[in-house]
């Protein structure tokens, strides 16, 4: 099915502008499990559990939603504050501004952290796509940092596959210049009805179906429930789509030249799947690649871990929900123990 999805993606939305707001659905919404927050004429919804500093927030990954965090909020929720969220056109979600470039989904995150009044520094948390928007997050926001923990995070310089076979994101780059942030929506952002009647008719025509699949099939039945709801959504067919893409894994890949370890000396914990499934044909070289590049991920910080978790898939949180949450739970008392030496210097 993801793959099925994939294909919709870039078969409507390649060389198009990206529509950026919500169609009407046939069925009415479940009740958002949190609180949805305008952040200029387009809302997002945010979720929050439990009490203590610093705040954890998780950042999942292309395609997922807050809910899939279930599990494992309610674990980390029993020991300080942590809050999913989701991301434009995600489930309760509004699309927001176009491009969704990381950039603005890092600007749309701080924002709406502040529009709930949640304060920092926090402990961020990504999986997948959501590693490299809370990396981005970390670099425009430093100040708003006090640990972070990389779930099977994605790398700038990781390889895709296409019709022709392997190439890097990267290198699909055309040297635009990345657009600023914005935080409004205007009528160009709107999702057209043209739009609405093409991903309707590609769906028709690949017999697409919303299914629960491994390792979703772990989450709690109301969460499976609302995941069924959320892949339906047309807006679901649009959210992950940046046409810059390219142009930020290449512009990232070049600052890392630059700046070996741009987290400075921050607690991080970069968690590996032990698991892989690739396509035979380009399993060996996929799969040295990917524990080159987390072993990488784990430079960030002079202050790291490197942990290869096992029975694991690249959903590390649902396929070992307590191993995340060690990591995280590790991360926030030396983030706390940082803060407490910090105070001591300046008293």
């Amino acid at each position: 099915m993801r793959r099925i999805k994939t294909y919709l993606v870039l078969l409507l939305f390649a060389g198009m502008a990206i529509p950026t707001s919500a169609a009407d659905q046939s069925l009415p919404a479940p009740t958002p499990l949190g609180h949805l927050y305008d952040l200029g004429g387009y809302k997002l919804h945010l979720y929050c559990t439990g009490k203590g500093k610093p705040a954890v927030v998780l950042s999942n990954g292309a395609g997922d939603f807050s809910f899939d965090w279930l599990p494992l909020q309610q674990k980390v929720s029993l020991s300080t504050r942590v809050c999913s969220y989701d991301r434009g056109g995600e489930a309760w979600s509004d699309l927001g501004p176009n491009p969704h470039t990381q950039l603005q989904e890092a600007y749309d995150l701080r924002r709406l952290l502040k529009a709930a009044h949640v304060a920092g520094p926090f402990v961020l948390v990504g999986q997948s796509m959501g590693g490299s928007i809370m990396r981005e997050f970390a670099r425009q926001y430093p100040q708003d940092v006090a640990g972070m923990v990389l779930v099977d995070a994605g790398h700038e310089n990781g390889s895709l596959l296409g019709p022709k076979g392997l190439y890097r994101g990267r290198e699909t780059s055309k040297g635009r210049p990345i657009p600023a942030v914005r935080d409004t929506v205007g009528p160009e952002d709107q999702l057209s009805p043209e739009t609405i009647a093409k991903i309707q008719e590609s769906i028709k025509q690949m017999d697409f179906k919303p299914e629960i699949e491994p390792p979703f099939d772990k989450l709690p039945p109301e969460a499976q429930k609302l995941r069924l709801w959320a892949l339906g959504l047309l807006p679901h067919f649009a959210a992950t789509f940046n046409e810059f893409g390219g142009e930020e894994a290449e512009e990232t890949y070049e600052w890392r030249q630059k700046h070996p370890h741009p987290l400075g000396d921050i607690p991080l914990i970069v968690l590996t799947r032990s698991e892989n499934h690739y396509p035979a044909k380009f399993s060996e070289r996929l799969i040295a690649e990917h524990e080159q590049q987390q072993a990488d991920l784990a430079t960030l910080s002079t202050n790291s871990k490197h942990v290869v978790v096992p029975n694991s898939g690249h959903h590390i949180q649902l396929d070992q929900p307590q191993a995340v949450a060690d990591a995280i739970q590790e991360v926030v008392s030396r983030a706390k123990k940082n803060h407490m030496k910090t105070v001591s210097l300046e008293q």
